[in-house]
């Protein structure tokens, strides 16, 4: 069977909400190559050293890579693409040279591409993403190693919106907390919440291709067999008394949930929100100040934010 390769040359911020647009659009998968991957991974390695020789990557900007069957009418999907992608600086985000190309592949050179740019990462002090394909052993007791196969439509944990959320989590967990998951993706937060000590996780996602997908990630670890995972729209209708709720999204889609996160937050409960770009920083501040929260803690890398927040206590 032959694929049609759409290929959009944009900026590292909006290459989530490409993918989103594409798989949107019904691609059947989407690969990202970022030039910021490995700037992002020799800056924060633990330790570890950095082979060069195992990446092969652009020097500037992202490439997505969303691919059709051969049975999709293209003109009919093209205008969808484009006019969506157009609208991103709307959101603040950057869309770079914003240049889309269409080419025919064979289902061999997509179907495995993508995994080429996924190898073991150790993304915190404690927590190491692997991919299920790959052998990893570790040596360190203090270690806990996340199995993930993120499929051809969801990240591979490493992006720094991931890796900060991550640390805020680290930060935060103690051991004994209800967790709540929201647009958890690939489920690598949940499983990360149960290895940080999490008694009870309960993940959600809009799209039941990622219910799906995290359901099958918690199935090859282990200590995630208990999480729940449902398709939910953001926290709507959710009535679960949280000590923790996460959320690695779009600026504009946190504030669309900041209300019902402090509903459901328990006295002195957490909130970590990440995927915050520079630009929407202070605004997302201001709301959450706004709707009682009060600020933490900022972590930053690059031009990526995530903010632990505190409910506050009540009078």
């Amino acid at each position: 069977m032959k694929w049609t390769e759409v290929k959009v040359e944009t900026a590292s911020e909006a290459v989530e909400a490409i993918s989103n647009i594409m798989m949107e659009a019904g691609a059947s998968g989407v690969a990202i190559e970022d030039a910021l991957d490995v700037e992002n991974f020799e800056s924060d390695l633990y330790g570890e050293i950095l082979d060069r020789e195992q990446f092969t990557h652009i020097k500037e900007g992202a490439l997505v890579m969303a691919y059709f069957p051969e049975t999709t009418f293209l003109p009919e999907i093209l205008p969808f693409i484009k006019e969506n992608i157009a609208r991103l600086p709307e959101f603040g985000l950057m869309i770079g040279k914003n240049e889309l190309t269409v080419s025919e592949v064979a289902e061999s050179d997509w179907a495995t591409a993508w995994k080429k740019y996924y190898h073991p990462v150790r993304v915190t002090r404690y927590l190491t993403i692997v991919p299920s394909w790959e052998k990893y052993e570790t040596a360190d007791d203090k270690e806990s190693i996340i199995t993930l196969d993120p499929g051809m439509a969801f990240g591979t944990g490493t992006h720094p919106t991931t890796r900060l959320t991550l640390q805020a989590m680290e930060t935060v967990l103690r051991g004994g907390e209800t967790l709540l998951d929201v647009g958890t993706g690939s489920g690598v937060l949940s499983i990360a919440g149960k290895y940080l000590g999490a008694k009870s996780v309960h993940a959600f996602d809009l799209d039941e291709v990622a219910v799906t997908a995290a359901k099958e990630n918690m199935a090859m670890n282990p200590v995630a067999a208990d999480v729940k995972v449902a398709a939910n729209n953001l926290l709507t209708g959710i009535d679960i008394e949280a000590d923790v709720i996460v959320a690695n999204i779009l600026a504009d889609i946190i504030l669309l949930m900041i209300e019902d996160a402090y509903r459901l937050l328990k006295e002195n409960g957490t909130l970590i929100v990440s995927g915050i770009i520079h630009e929407k920083k202070e605004m997302v501040l201001a709301k959450m100040t706004e709707a009682g929260f009060l600020i933490d803690q900022v972590f930053q890398q690059g031009d990526w934010y995530a903010i632990i927040l505190k409910k506050s206590e009540e009078e």
